[in-house]
């Protein structure tokens, strides 16, 4: 049965973290709830990737706290957290010649005891992610033998198999084409709505987050400076302030849908 959505699914507070000296992130807050997809914007450097290490548990904030379903992400043992959260990172390297099948199917490891093999259910869960993700014709092609755009939904189907409760995002749409970018964002409107999954993605495409995201963060130098509804957040006035470039902010004629445009204008061309 899915998680009812609206319930609370992970909640950051107060966080500050950084790495060495440096602060990246400085008393920042926000909860996700089951069933919602909250897209994390904002320009190089302002922390969203460490905003995404930090809420799944691979990086220690300095201060503040994360809890996971209700309590401290802390409390969770490892394999037990694995369960719950999957984390797709920008890059993901692969040291060996292992199938399109094979890494798909290390998404089921957490739900494994040691030396157990994978059952029905594993290998239901892996086909049932690689078709998802348009998969199922690679499926024994060696990940190394991959475009960029395809290693990318492999990593994605991986994560789908482990069957979390939250799933970290770090750039999802990197390296995919026109169609890949809208055909995996709409999938994953349909898992929130069909499992109740809560999704955080970090993203550079602002009409990407404003189409298909419930809510959407805006960082900058490591602090919030929005969060909301996309026509809320994604306005002149906070996109001009943290981008340092004129914007104008229209619809889409099809959709409706929020729509960004960046007013700067192209160079002439002398003939």
């Amino acid at each position: 049965m899915s998680p009812e959505t609206g319930t609370q699914a992970l909640a950051v507070s107060k966080i500050t973290a950084g790495y060495g000296s440096a602060a990246v992130l400085r008393d920042l807050s926000f909860e996700l709830g089951a069933g919602e997809m909250l897209a994390i914007v904002g320009p190089n450097g302002a922390g969203k990737s460490t905003l995404l290490k930090v809420a799944g548990g691979s990086h220690r904030p300095w201060h503040g706290s994360v809890e996971l379903l209700g309590l401290p992400l802390a409390s969770y043992h490892r394999r037990e957290l694995a369960r719950l959260v999957a984390t797709v990172a920008q890059e993901n390297q692969v040291a060996f010649r292992f199938t399109v099948l094979e890494i798909v199917l290390m998404g089921r490891a957490p739900h494994l005891g040691s030396f157990h093999l994978e059952n029905n259910h594993d290998l239901a869960a892996a086909h049932a992610a690689m078709e998802r993700f348009e998969l199922l014709d690679l499926a024994h092609r060696p990940i190394n033998e991959l475009s960029g755009g395809e290693r990318k939904r492999v990593f994605l189907a991986r994560a789908l198999a482990q069957e979390p409760r939250v799933m970290l995002l770090d750039e999802p749409t990197a390296f995919l084409d026109l169609r890949h970018v809208a055909e995996i964002l709409v999938q994953f409107r349909k898992l929130c709505a069909e499992r109740g999954l809560a999704v955080a993605a970090t993203m550079h495409d602002l009409n990407a987050a404003a189409s298909h995201a419930d809510r959407v963060m805006l960082l900058n130098n490591g602090a919030m400076v929005a969060c909301g509804p996309p026509h809320e957040v994604l306005t002149a006035a906070n996109l001009e302030q943290v981008y340092q470039v004129k914007v104008h902010i229209g619809r889409n004629t099809i959709t409706g849908a929020l729509a960004v445009f960046p007013s700067v204008a192209p160079p002439s061309r002398n003939h």
